[in-house]
């Protein structure tokens, strides 16, 4: 062990970890859970303050030896085992100040030894900067960080999968269903088609919402007001971060909005439950269909990944499908975890900016998996029961509904009736019923034809 010292006095650190005295006075008195910090907005905390020295060097206020220390101890800071040196559990003081403060003496420490002269955490690592403008910033830049090198890739491989397979399947015809009955028939690829349509505008809609996350909150300070930060820092510090990550990162016009307010991450959290819903609806419609194989729809066989049963031999589950309704469930529970924590903007900051972080990085995370499960393991190998689709569709009653407009609703009603009944086709009822020849009624009961009237 070795003795650090901070504003409050002495503290016992171990002597092989980088962090100071308030990290272990973070890690005495938060023992909540084995979670941590979200490593992604620990390493979007680092490149801040890598930005940070940068911007004040460029502002004479840091020495520009020390500032190159500083940003050569930041690319060290990112090789460390961070369990043993950023431990700090999710659950610390509401800001976020035990994490930057975490960040602040590590790499103090490492800029010290580079120096070989002491280098401060609070003084020289977080100069123009506190814990509730950098954290919240923090959360900004390491979201849209994950949605662009994550989900979006995500997203895309599965609609583009979904795409291929909705024009492979273009002339496939099945059995629509309303209210799980029997409707009208439609294209198996015309299914597959509404899919990857709800996944662009699920997309579209987070796209849109990461738009309010370019603004970062830096030089706010501890309330809105700027003080002890010179004007031109966040535009510095912000234009150094765009050139490291090719985004549009601009200085808040009002810092103190995202502050005080988490209402943007809040309305990233609902687009991000609009996809887990998507892949819900989509999950359960993939149970459905794969149901039997000899009792249930049987429209389509999944592919065998493992045994589904440790009593009934030869058992195989929907278990990707499963699994991805899971995650959507969880997403779900995350935006009203973040629901809660927004509301807890008390006047000039909100105190539940770690609990944030945690639940939007982990719903990327889950819904990234997610897609990539359904493209590789769903839809990779998608195998339509065609043989099975087509004569379900030919027994279907529902067919009459083609005849409204030729015979009237009461005998169109009554041919499907007593093809259900009897267990006849269609056609063959018609036939008995109208006086119809067979090549026509052939033609209006195509269903083919039906389901490609538009």
């Amino acid at each position: 062990m070795r003795i650090e010292y901070d504003s409050m006095g002495k503290v016992q650190v171990p002597d092989d970890v980088c962090y100071q005295a308030q990290t272990q006075r973070a890690r005495d008195n938060f023992q909540f859970s084995k979670r941590r910090f979200p490593t992604p907005a620990i390493l979007a905390l680092l490149d801040i303050k890598s930005a940070a020295a940068k911007a004040n060097s460029q502002l004479d206020l840091l020495d520009s030896a020390m500032a190159k220390a500083i940003q050569q101890a930041i690319i060290a800071a990112k090789k460390l085992d961070f369990s043993q040196h950023f431990p700090i559990d999710l659950f610390q003081t509401g800001s976020g100040t035990s994490s930057n403060m975490n960040v602040n003496e590590v790499i103090a420490s490492l800029a010290s030894d580079i120096l070989q002269a002491k280098v401060h955490p609070n003084d020289h690592i977080n100069m123009g900067q506190s814990s509730n403008d950098v954290v919240p910033a923090c959360i900004h830049i390491s979201t849209v960080r994950q949605l662009k090198n994550l989900l979006y890739p995500a997203i895309n491989g599965l609609h583009d999968r979904l795409a291929f397979l909705a024009d492979e399947y273009s002339n496939t015809v099945k059995t629509g269903r309303t209210h799980l009955m029997d409707a009208m028939p439609i294209t198996l690829g015309q299914e597959l088609r509404c899919w990857q349509q709800q996944l662009n505008s699920a997309q579209a809609r987070i796209q849109q919402v990461e738009l309010s996350l370019h603004h970062l909150p830096l030089g706010g300070t501890a309330v809105g007001t700027g003080v002890n930060c010179d004007p031109n820092f966040a535009k510095l510090a912000c234009d150094d971060l765009q050139q490291q990550d090719k985004i549009p990162w601009q200085a808040a016009i009002m810092p103190a909005l995202y502050m005080s307010s988490q209402d943007h991450t809040l309305a990233m959290a609902s687009a991000l439950k609009g996809l887990a819903v998507t892949l819900l609806k989509i999950a359960n419609d993939l149970r459905w269909m794969n149901s039997g194989p000899v009792a249930g729809l049987q429209e389509i066989s999944l592919t065998a990944l493992q045994p589904g049963s440790s009593i009934m031999p030869g058992k195989v589950n929907p278990v990707i499908p499963e699994a991805v309704a899971m995650i959507a469930a969880e997403v779900i529970g995350n935006e009203a975890t973040i629901t809660i924590a927004a509301q807890s903007g008390n006047f000039q900051l909100n105190v539940m900016l770690p609990l944030i972080a945690d639940k939007l990085l982990s719903s990327i995370d889950l819904l990234t998996h997610a897609c990539q499960a359904m493209t590789d393991k769903v839809f990779a190998e998608f195998s339509p029961n065609v043989e099975h689709l087509t004569q379900a569709l030919e027994k279907n009653p529902i067919l009459a509904t083609a005849l409204n407009s030729v015979v009237g609703y009461d005998m169109a009603a009554k041919i499907a009736k007593r093809a259900d009944k009897e267990h006849k086709s269609v056609l063959a009822i018609a036939l008995e019923e109208t006086d119809l020849d067979e090549d026509k009624l052939k033609t209006i009961l195509d269903p083919l034809h039906l389901a490609k009237t538009k």
